[in-house]
């Protein structure tokens, strides 16, 4: 009698405890599920502030970068423009200048500030060829912008080879006195690169035609205006 109580007491204590630790089983089991429940709605706003950051930092970084490469692209933009400018400037004239058009046998004398001070007919190359047995020559003016190198009052014409050759006579040797010619340029003479000259002529009435050797030449009023004007290094443009 007395062992069947203790073996039912026995039971009560085991089902009490039983229930005890499944009571404290369910308890943290709920705050082991709340915890996860809750975990989130702390963390994700430590993320989404992370990621704020790291998306503030990267656009900050991206900014930079390309303010860095708008100002290198500047700077270069900015170089290219000031080699633009020396370049031009080195074409454009600081002094008096002279446009001559051979295709019209006509010139135009500028002042140095682009104001037309006169203009007139004048005489480019021919075009002509000359044929010797030992060179060819073709009688044309140059094209292109050149330079007033020198100047010179009452030039004397050193005669080139092609001179006597044109009118069937022997080439002399350099520096024979038969080479110089006085009063066949005009009273001046502009010299240019290669021998070419800006000077008069005895042939006035061929003016306005294509009837030269490949210099420029000019009547004798225009020329000396044209020598007055133009100073030495000043521009000389050929088309």
């Amino acid at each position: 009698m007395i062992e069947n109580e203790l073996i039912k007491e026995e039971g009560t204590v085991r089902s009490g405890m039983s229930v005890k630790l499944k009571i404290i089983g369910f308890f943290w089991m709920s705050v082991l599920v709340l915890l996860i429940l809750l975990l989130p709605l702390y963390i994700a706003p430590a993320f989404q502030e992370a990621g704020r950051d790291s998306l503030k930092s990267v656009t900050v970084d991206s900014a930079l970068l390309n303010k860095s490469r708008v100002k290198k692209k500047m700077r270069q933009l900015k170089n290219n423009v000031a080699l633009l400018d020396r370049k031009l400037d080195h074409y454009l004239p600081h002094a008096p200048y002279i446009i001559i058009n051979t295709t019209r046998n006509r010139f135009y004398l500028y002042d140095r500030k682009g104001v037309l001070l006169r203009e007139g007919f004048c005489s480019s190359g021919s075009y002509t060829k000359l044929v010797s047995e030992n060179r060819t020559w073709v009688f044309k003016t140059p094209k292109g912008r050149m330079t007033v190198l020198s100047k010179t009052e009452n030039p004397v014409w050193a005669k080139p080879d092609w001179a006597f050759i044109e009118e069937g006579l022997p080439v002399p040797k350099a520096g024979d006195p038969s080479r110089y010619e006085r009063g066949v340029l005009g009273d001046y003479a502009l010299r240019m690169a290669d021998g070419y000259l800006l000077h008069g002529t005895l042939y006035q009435r061929f003016l306005g035609m294509p009837v030269t050797h490949g210099c420029v030449r000019f009547g004798d009023a225009d020329l000396k205006v044209v020598y007055q004007t133009l100073p030495v290094g000043a521009y000389v443009y050929i088309y």
